[in-house]
């Protein structure tokens, strides 16, 4: 088993990522097509990547979320992998080559990633959640990975459903590890082969303040939405009305001290009722 052009396509969702997507797929095989779901409709971003960027397809889409971008992404491809990648991880020459290397006797998978070259934000969670230090051992299997590597195995979804689309940010990638492991799915780490993620900079600096009161709207709302579907109301109720007091003591001080702060908290408290009223995960950064 190893990973080719003719049965792996990478899949990246966008969003005012200009300052990032360059340098992603500078670092991506040329031979392998790639699929980029715009969802800021950046109609000018999607000429320059196709003029400049052999196969590769640019999709423009509204802000529709992660989950949903991927999930376009994916099933639009015609290969039976799919990389779904972010805009801020960077491959390695030899990321693609080492995975081949340590996956050549690999039967079957759910979902695999590279290792971020970071040890100390490791993109995945095991049993122990210690960092794999053991550079002997290629392939680990663990519990959990990070949604901005993933690379997946499209015959392991017989019902075609990936990313849960009611997240729109946020635990969908945990979401997803979860269903794999119910249904019998293998996950697993290649520890010998490696990306760089940058963080949080997938979109341009200058939304920075609008995106980080949004990461702050949609982490509560998950955070509910996650804990309902995989824990049960009751636990989702006494968590969120613990996490909304917590959040409006913490506001009500930043509100007294004229501290910015409150901000974050006020975005918080948003999202957790609006999870608690069971409402949509309906906000959207105010980017032009």
């Amino acid at each position: 088993m190893e990973f080719t052009s003719n049965n792996l396509t990478f899949v990246i969702v966008t969003f005012n990522s200009r300052k990032v997507i360059y340098d992603c797929l500078n670092s991506l095989p040329k031979d392998f097509n790639k699929l980029i779901v715009e969802n800021s409709s950046d109609g000018e971003l999607k000429k320059e990547l196709e003029q400049n960027y052999d196969k590769t397809e640019v999709v423009l889409s509204k802000n529709i979320g992660m989950g949903a971008g991927n999930n376009l992404g994916i099933v639009k491809s015609n290969t039976q992998y799919v990389y779904v990648l972010n805009p801020d991880v960077v491959l390695k020459n030899d990321t693609i080559l080492n995975i081949n290397k340590s996956i050549s006797e690999l039967e079957n998978f759910s979902i695999l990633s590279p290792l971020s070259d970071n040890p100390l934000y490791p993109n995945y969670r095991s049993n122990s959640d210690k960092i794999i230090k053991n550079d002997n051992k290629i392939i680990s299997n663990v519990e959990e990975i990070d949604g901005y590597s993933m690379i997946v195995n499209k015959d392991c979804f017989d019902d075609n459903i990936f990313f849960d689309e009611k997240f729109f940010m946020y635990l969908e990638n945990v979401d997803l590890c979860l269903r794999a492991k119910k249904n019998g799915g293998k996950l697993y780490i290649i520890t010998n082969s490696k990306i760089h993620h940058l963080g949080a900079k997938a979109v341009d600096d200058k939304y920075s303040e609008e995106i980080e009161l949004s990461r702050n709207w949609h982490w509560m709302w998950s955070r509910f939405y996650f804990n309902k579907k995989h824990r049960g109301i009751f636990v989702s109720l006494l968590l969120g009305l613990i996490s909304l007091l917590g959040n409006f003591i913490k506001y009500s001080i930043y509100l007294l001290t004229f501290n910015k702060k409150r901000n974050i908290y006020r975005m918080r408290m948003s999202g957790t009722i609006n999870a608690l009223l069971g409402k949509q995960s309906w906000y959207r950064p105010e980017i032009n």
